[in-house]
C-alpha cells in the first residue's frame, strides 16, 4: 500500500509547561522535543507508522535545520521528496507549547507562505504510484498537482486557502474541523457541498464527527479518552484517514479508523512516543 502526502513540513519545538506564560513572563519548560511537523508530514508519519509505504513531497531545502527534518523522516521510514534540494532559506520553525495538566496546545509557526515551490519532474510519476494521496493546501503548485494524480485524494482543509478553490471539487475526501471557515457565511458542511465536496468529514475535538456521502449523512461518536497532548492529532486523524482510503474503506469506516487513530495519539506525550502504540 502506497500513500503520498504532500504539503508542509516544518521544524517543531515541543516544549511542555505547566502554565503558560503572560506577557513579559517567562516559564520553564518541563520537557523539550525537536521533530519535523506540519500537517502533511504529521500525516506522513502517522501513515508510515500504520504500515503504509509513504512519500512526503514537500519542501526543506539545504539549510542546516532541513537535516532535522531529513533525519526524523529516515526515522519513521518516510521518504523525501525535496521540491527545493538546492533552497538556502531554513525550513518553517514552528514554537508548540502543549500545557501538561490538560494536553491542551498553543502554536507559533510562519509555516510557508513565502516559499515559491516549484513541481519536482518526478512528482507525476510519484503520484501513480499511490493509492492515495493527502494534501494540506500548503505549496499550492504541489497540492495542485496533486488533483491531476487521478488518485483518491484526501484533502486536509485546515484554514481557509485560496487554493482550496480549486482542490475541493477534485477531493475523494474532504476533512476540516468545525473552525474552518469557507468564504461567506454559511455553515460549513453547506458551504462545502456548494464549492463541490461530494464527501466530507467535519470534526469538533471530543464531539462526533459530523460526515456526508452524497445524498447519506450521519455522526459518528468520539470515545472518551484520558488526553495528556493534543499537538497533532487533527495530523494523525487525516493520515489515518488516507491509509484507510487508500485500502478502499467505505467513508464512515475510514472515519472510525481515523478516530482511533487520534485517540491513541492523545493519549500520548511528545511527538513520537505515541508511535510504539501502532505496531
Amino acid at each position: 500500500m502506497r500513500v503520498v502526502c504532500v504539503g508542509l513540513a516544518t521544524v517543531d519545538l515541543v516544549q511542555r509547561v505547566d502554565r503558560l506564560p503572560g506577557p513579559d513572563d517567562k516559564a520553564e519548560a518541563l520537557s523539550a522535543e525537536v521533530a519535523a511537523g506540519g500537517p502533511a508530514t504529521n500525516a506522513a508519519v502517522t501513515a508510515a507508522a500504520l504500515g503504509a509505504q509513504v512519500t512526503l513531497v514537500t519542501a526543506v531545502g539545504a539549510h542546516t535545520l532541513g537535516d532535522l527534518i531529513r533525519a526524523d523522516l529516515r526515522a519513521c521510514g518516510v521518504t523525501l521528496l525535496d521540491a527545493t534540494p538546492e533552497a538556502t532559506e531554513p525550513p518553517p520553525v514552528s514554537a508548540v507549547t502543549v500545557l501538561d495538566a490538560t494536553g491542551q496546545r498553543t502554536i507559533v509557526s510562519r509555516n510557508a507562505r513565502d516559499v515559491a515551490v516549484a513541481v519536482p519532474s518526478d512528482l507525476a510519476e510519484t503520484l501513480t504510484t499511490a493509492d492515495a494521496v493527502l494534501a494540506d493546501g500548503h505549496h499550492p503548485a504541489l497540492a495542485t498537482a496533486a488533483t491531476r494524480s487521478g488518485r483518491p485524494l484526501v484533502l486536509d482543509a485546515g484554514t481557509w486557502r485560496p487554493v482550496f478553490a480549486e482542490l475541493l471539487p477534485h477531493a475523494a475526501v474532504v476533512a476540516c474541523s468545525s473552525a474552518f471557515r469557507p468564504p461567506g457565511a454559511l455553515p460549513v458542511e453547506q458551504a462545502l457541498r456548494d464549492l463541490g465536496v461530494d464527501r466530507g468529514a467535519i470534526t469538533s475535538g471530543p464531539e462526533p464527527v459530523r460526515w456526508w456521502s452524497g445524498e447519506s449523512s450521519g455522526d459518528i461518536d468520539v470515545p472518551p479518552v484520558a488526553a495528556v497532548d493534543t499537538a497533532g492529532a487533527g495530523d494523525a486523524f487525516h493520515g489515518a484517514l488516507t491509509v484507510a482510503v487508500a485500502r478502499g474503506a467505505e467513508l464512515p469506516e475510514a472515519l472510525r479508523y481515523a478516530i482511533g487513530i487520534a485517540g491513541i495519539r492523545v493519549r500520548h506525550r511528545g511527538p513520537r512516543s505515541w508511535l510504539a502504540a501502532l505496531r
